[in-house]
Order: C-alpha cells, then sequence, then structure tokens
C-alpha cells in the first residue's frame, strides 16, 4: 500500500519555474517505480515522466524533455518513504494541468495510466501567458 501527497503547484508566469514534490508513504523495504502524469481539463490524464524504482532511469514525454526534471530520494529514517520530485523550467501555458504523482510495482512506471497502481490527490499548476 503506498500513499501520495502532492505539493508545490500554483500559479506562475510563462517562462518560470515550480518544483513539485510528493511525499510517498510505503511499507519498509518496499519500492516502487514512480512518475508524474498531468490532466488539464477537458482532455485525458497524460504521462509527463518517470522514474525507475532504482532511480537509475529516466523518461519524459516529448514536450517537456529538456525543460523538467525528474528525480527521487527514498533516503528515510525508518525506511518507509520517498520523496519525489519534478523541476519545471521554462514552463508554458500549455504545461497548465493538475499534476498526479503515480507509483508503480514494477521496476518502470507505464506511459499509460492504467499501468499506474496508485495515484496521489493532485496539484494545479497553471502558467500564464
Amino acid at each position: 500500500q503506498v500513499q501520495l501527497v502532492e505539493s508545490g503547484g500554483g500559479l506562475v508566469q510563462a517562462g518560470g519555474s515550480l518544483r513539485l514534490s510528493c511525499a510517498a508513504s510505503r511499507r519498509p523495504d518496499s519500492r516502487y517505480a514512480m512518475g508524474w502524469f498531468r490532466q488539464a481539463p477537458g482532455k485525458e490524464r497524460m504521462f509527463v515522466a518517470s522514474i525507475s524504482r532504482s532511480g537509475d532511469s529516466t523518461a519524459y514525454r516529448d514536450s517537456v524533455e529538456g525543460r523538467f526534471t525528474i528525480s527521487r530520494d527514498d533516503i528515510s529514517t525508518d525506511n518507509a518513504a520517498s520523496t519525489l520530485y519534478l523541476q519545471m523550467n521554462s514552463l508554458q501555458v500549455e504545461d497548465t494541468a493538475v499534476y498526479y504523482c503515480a507509483a508503480a510495482r514494477g521496476s518502470f512506471i507505464g506511459t499509460m495510466p492504467s499501468e499506474v497502481d496508485y495515484f496521489g490527490q493532485g496539484t494545479q499548476v497553471t502558467v500564464s501567458s
């Protein structure tokens, strides 16, 4: 069982930056592949970025490649928590969406929402022109 809580969303002007965080509580000694998805009004939820369970492999959708960076920190005192980050630079109006933290039991997370085992509640990112 994993609980995901996102934070860091907000309103920013185009060209600005935001850093999203996701606090993931999990069973001790269990780790998950993690990622970020986003959903704009009237559109389907879509893949943004992922990081492997080991943390040594990342993937991005084409439109955010080079602007967004995903990272994770699995160090915790009780070995039962991870923190996922998404550094977003050079934000564009098209990046406006609710951003969801995601976790999957495998070594990698898929690009389809149906391949995700857990989603957080989401955090709103609004980019103004």
